[in-house]
């Protein structure tokens, strides 16, 4: 396939995936039940400053992606520039949209965020199966990873906890949603990337299968 066609269809699955991801974060925000370690950082710097929390997940990942490229001694991906800008972008259209959604009914909030760590997983199984680069805060935890030789699953619950702790002391909401998505989010993750990563392979050899059959067409 040309290249230039296969990146594009890449880029575009990343997007969808990227936009995916957000409204799953943004719907647990509306549940108001607790949010995802990050955003309880988001959330509570918000609170504390101001801004909005699409701006504060771009800075702290603009932050992040400058430790990592510290630790590593070289620039990041692109991929992951724009996961930090297109997540906060479309995080804050999100909220924009459903800041008039109101949930009184705790049935109504369990629901909610049941949806948001289940589409938050299978936005994050669609932009990975693009492969066009990991995020800051996976570009972080790969660069301690390789510097230290710690299993990533425990730097990742360092970087968790850590975060953790940071946004709850500055005001951010940790209640039993934030627990359900640390227990829950890898194990969908894990069932929604092979997926995700089956139907993008797959969609891509059909579409150079499709293209190769248009340029015979052409050329005859």
């Amino acid at each position: 396939m040309n290249n230039h066609y296969q990146i594009g269809f890449r880029f575009f699955i990343f997007c969808i995936g990227l936009l995916i991801m957000a409204f799953g974060l943004d719907l647990l925000i509306i549940a108001d039940l607790g949010v995802t370690p990050w955003d309880v950082l988001h959330i509570g710097l918000f609170k504390q400053i101001g801004l909005t929390i699409g701006s504060w997940s771009i800075i702290v990942g603009f932050f992040v992606l400058g430790i990592s490229a510290i630790i590593m001694r070289k620039i990041p991906k692109i991929g992951a520039y724009l996961n930090m800008l297109l997540v906060g972008l479309f995080m804050d259209m999100f909220l924009h949209f459903l800041s008039n959604v109101e949930m009184t009914s705790i049935i109504e909030k369990i629901i909610v965020l049941i949806l948001g760590i289940i589409i938050n997983a299978i936005g994050m199984g669609i932009y990975i199966s693009a492969q066009l680069g990991a995020g800051p805060r996976d570009s972080f935890m790969l660069a301690v990873t390789s510097k230290t030789g710690w299993k990533i699953s425990h730097v990742r619950r360092g970087m968790e906890v850590i975060v953790l702790i940071i946004g709850w002391l500055c005001g951010g909401p940790v209640f039993i949603g934030t627990i359900i998505f640390v227990l829950s989010i890898g194990t969908l993750v894990g069932i929604a990337l092979p997926l995700c990563q089956s139907f993008t392979n797959k969609f891509l050899k059909k579409f150079e299968k499709n293209r190769e059959e248009i340029n015979r067409g052409a050329s005859l």
